[in-house]
């Protein structure tokens, strides 16, 4: 009776401090080139395997239960759900033709997502995996975002050049709002009031006021020594306070920092060649930038707006998501 009480401590001081797959702290990074997604962890800032998944995929997103990563594959014309815990594909969901962005509704229960081919916002009901409607927009969709309530859902036209507003309880477009060239990625304040765009053909990004649903200022980017033509802003990030946004600016190979009450750039970090995913850790000590045309992911120190370090993480990295 005497050892049994140490031992059983020890078995539960074990079984509280040993990490499971699900609770890892690891980054996922879409590779469209190896139909896998590569996982880097965290803590060594090595990569340590991969997850087989569908064809092409690119855009990648927390289910909102935390359980589960849903993967858009675009060859594959679907969405792939990959248990966190396990590593292991567990459904996949058609998605229509040539998928792009998608976002899930806060119960967990649609997804919408950008079809490019067929210029249409579509909705996907997650419990029976069918399509229950479609919503008809400008051409070359592709990103989508929940408005902070979930009444209303945005959606980039590329070849509009306009950031169309579908109302869900009508499904009907409310507003088209003029955006810059090439609408791409979106960011929303912690409160919701504000929509940040990232205009890939116009170095620029469109904020937008929720509310109003117009327009409201324009952010403009300048890299020392690179052409105006060659800064093509793409993927967008927040920090929670809603102070400072990230923004990956493609061929310009430099991630900004940006303050949020201001539209100015305060910093600006040389990473690999086009910058375009950009993801922080759940202490935003860290920022994850992909480099979709070096095949390679800088880990960026926030606090000093230094880069660190780059790791190859797979052909064409697409987008990187933090699980912590």
């Amino acid at each position: 009776m005497t050892l049994r009480r140490p031992l059983t401590a020890l078995a539960l001081a074990l079984t509280l401090t040993l990490p499971v797959a699900g609770q890892a702290q690891v980054a996922y990074i879409s590779s469209e080139k190896d139909h896998a997604l590569t996982v880097l962890d965290l803590k060594t800032q090595a990569v340590t395997g991969t997850v087989a998944t569908c064809k092409r995929p690119r855009h990648l997103q927390r289910t909102p239960d935390g359980k589960q990563l849903a993967v858009a594959c675009g060859d594959s014309h679907e969405a792939d759900f990959i248990d966190l815990a396990t590593r292991q594909s567990v459904r996949r969901v058609k998605l229509g033709e040539d998928p792009e962005i998608f976002d899930i509704s806060a119960d967990g229960k649609t997804l919408y997502v950008s079809n490019e081919e067929d210029a249409v916002l579509g909705i996907v009901d997650l419990g029976s995996g069918q399509r229950k409607g479609e919503v008809k927009v400008g051409g070359e969709p592709e990103g989508v975002k929940l408005s902070a309530d979930g009444k209303t859902v945005y959606v980039t036209s590329e070849v509009a050049g306009v950031v169309h507003a579908v109302d869900l309880a009508s499904g009907k477009v409310v507003a088209n709002i003029k955006a810059g060239k090439r609408p791409r990625r979106f960011a929303l304040t912690p409160d919701g009031t504000q929509l940040w765009v990232s205009n890939e053909l116009d170095a620029s990004v469109t904020v937008i006021d929720t509310k109003a649903n117009q327009a409201i200022g324009t952010l403009r980017f300048e890299v020392k020594g690179a052409r105006a033509a060659d800064i093509t802003p793409v993927g967008l990030a927040m920090s929670r306070d809603g102070k400072r946004a990230f923004v990956g600016l493609g061929r310009a190979n430099h991630v900004a920092f940006v303050d949020v009450a201001t539209r100015k750039v305060t910093d600006l970090v040389l990473v690999g060649k086009r910058a375009w995913s950009v993801a922080l850790d759940k202490a935003e000590k860290t920022l994850y930038v992909v480099n979709g045309l070096s095949d390679d992911l800088t880990i960026v120190d926030v606090a000093s707006a230094k880069a660190l370090k780059t790791v190859r993480v797979g052909r064409v990295p697409h987008t990187v998501v933090v699980v912590e």
